[in-house]
């Protein structure tokens, strides 16, 4: 549980830190809180005060990223006033976001993989939920005007940034993706999956009945 005192939020803070960094040096599978404790230079007392164990230190630190990451999502998305532009800064900016923070992608794309615990997982998938709230609202008022699919939050969150997920996933496990492409193509493409259907003019739709009912 993050502490209130403000001593204890930053040694809270300094150990995920620490944690981040040991993760991105030694991998998720070679390191244990032992190591984490050592790096940082604290005491067995003041780890196991703050967590009990990696696995509450590694749920700590995927909910501070998610929380920092939706932060910046929410920030970009909420100013767009059409389905268009919120679609491609929510795009654009997961992108961004993990781009300029690689080692935090990185182990979040890891942690995932892996899997917590069930009680430590739904824990962090309600945090999640309540984190998305205002991008869930802000894609409701498209849906309900007609500029987005009437899908689900989840399936929709799957459509728009299934590709970049798996694009980030693989640059950071070091294949040969540009980042310069990622942010050029990606977002557009995920506009294209779910804008809706140019509307014809009335003149060429009646032109089409027209056609239709002389071929009959």
């Amino acid at each position: 549980m993050r502490p209130a005192r403000r001593d204890g939020i930053q040694r809270y803070d300094a150990l995920l830190d620490t944690a981040l960094a040991c993760f991105s040096a030694r991998g998720l599978l070679h390191t244990g809180i032992e190591d984490v404790r050592r790096a940082a230079g604290a005491s067995p007392s003041s780890v196991y005060n703050l967590f009990d164990g990696l696995p509450d230190l590694m749920g700590a630190l995927l909910e501070r990223i998610f929380e920092r990451l939706f932060a910046h999502l929410v920030a970009r998305v909420t100013r767009a006033r059409s389905a268009r532009l919120a679609v491609l800064a929510l795009v654009d900016g997961h992108l961004s976001w993990i781009l300029r923070h690689r080692d935090e992608g990185r182990f979040m794309y890891q942690a995932m993989s892996l899997g917590l615990e069930a009680a430590a997982m739904e824990a962090l998938q309600a945090r999640k939920a309540e984190l998305l709230t205002p991008l869930v609202a802000h894609f409701a008022r498209f849906v309900e005007r007609g500029e987005l699919p009437r899908w689900p939050a989840l399936a929709l969150d799957v459509v728009l940034l299934g590709p970049s997920h798996e694009a980030l996933r693989r640059f950071l496990g070091g294949a040969a993706l540009d980042p310069r492409w990622m942010r050029a193509q990606l977002p557009r493409l995920a506009w294209q999956t779910v804008a809706p259907p140019p509307r014809l003019p009335a003149r060429a739709t009646r032109g089409r009945a027209s056609r239709g009912r002389a071929s009959r």
